[in-house]
């Protein structure tokens, strides 16, 4: 019988992805909570079946992550007795978000959780929920000048640097520690997506003398798979050995695939986060796709 052998590379990707270990910080400093020590006793979950309370879902983009997270959201929030009356898509743009909070505040909700566009430029729409009384809960990132416990009940988030340290790992184990790499980052300063960047880079540069990081470009919406497509392109066109691409959530990492497969580098290593159809698919039938940091 041949004894079953981990690759030292894949050893570090299973650790990273079973430990119960989190890597990342809040937006500003706070310590995390595993999600796994939260929950709710019998008596707290009946009186809030008793309250008759609302919640409003306030989202910044459309894609396959947001809808499971609504669906998610609402199916959870209705066990618990609080009726949804609201869900908005932002369409990332600052000015509909804004828009989308003047609106939802109308309808009076209990509860507000929200994934912030722009931490800084919609800083003043979220003032208007904490001044109605409403309850915030963020997803992914806070508005300047908030303070946990004062003006919102709590920040809930993926370890998006752990997973960004996976993403890196992955890549390498796929590459065999080896080539030459691009960056698809998103051009906006949002905490998380910054998050999974900077662990990426720092990943690569303290266990991989092999791999190099060579090209990033940057993506901004709303069309971010187009973007997506766009900066493969030009990373394709500059580094036309490059063997690898990684992207910061699947809609640009889609962009990605439809680029080198037009420039005919099916060969193409990509990694990403954010766990779409498309990418699920490229996945199943080990395509460019060669890994996933997600929670």
């Amino acid at each position: 019988m041949t004894e079953a052998r981990i690759h030292p590379d894949q050893a570090l990707v299973l650790l990273a992805l079973t430990e119960n270990t989190i890597l990342s910080t809040g937006p500003h400093g706070e310590s995390p909570t595993p999600a796994a020590e939260i929950e709710l006793t019998y008596d707290e979950r009946r009186r809030l079946r008793g309250l008759g309370a609302t919640a409003a879902v306030v989202m910044h983009i459309e894609s396959e992550k947001t809808k499971a997270e609504v669906d998610g959201l609402t199916a959870t929030l209705t066990e618990l007795g609080i009726k949804v009356i609201a869900s908005t898509n932002g369409e990332g743009r600052t000015e509909k978000q804004v828009a989308d909070i003047e609106a939802v505040l109308f309808q009076k909700p209990s509860v507000v959780v929200s994934i912030p566009w722009s931490a800084r430029d919609e800083a003043a729409a979220y003032r208007k929920i904490v001044d109605s009384g409403a309850k915030l809960v963020f997803i992914e990132d806070v508005p300047d000048g908030f303070v946990a416990g004062r003006d919102y009940v709590s920040v809930v988030a993926a370890d998006n640097f752990g997973n960004g340290v996976v993403s890196a790992h992955l890549m390498a184990q796929a590459l065999d520690g080896k080539g030459t790499i691009g960056m698809i980052e998103h051009q906006a300063d949002f905490f998380v997506t910054r998050q999974r960047a900077d662990a990426f880079e720092v990943t690569i540069a303290e266990n991989y003398p092999g791999l190099r990081i060579v090209g990033r470009q940057g993506v901004s919406g709303p069309d971010f798979a187009a973007d997506g497509e766009a900066a493969a392109a030009a990373l394709l066109a500059a580094q036309p050995d490059l063997a690898a691409i990684w992207a910061v959530w699947d809609a640009p990492a889609r962009g990605a695939m439809t680029a080198a497969r037009a420039a005919g580098r099916t060969d193409l290593v990509v990694t990403t986060f954010d766990l779409g159809l498309n990418v699920a698919v490229e996945l199943a039938t080990d395509g460019m796709i060669k890994g996933v940091g997600a929670q």
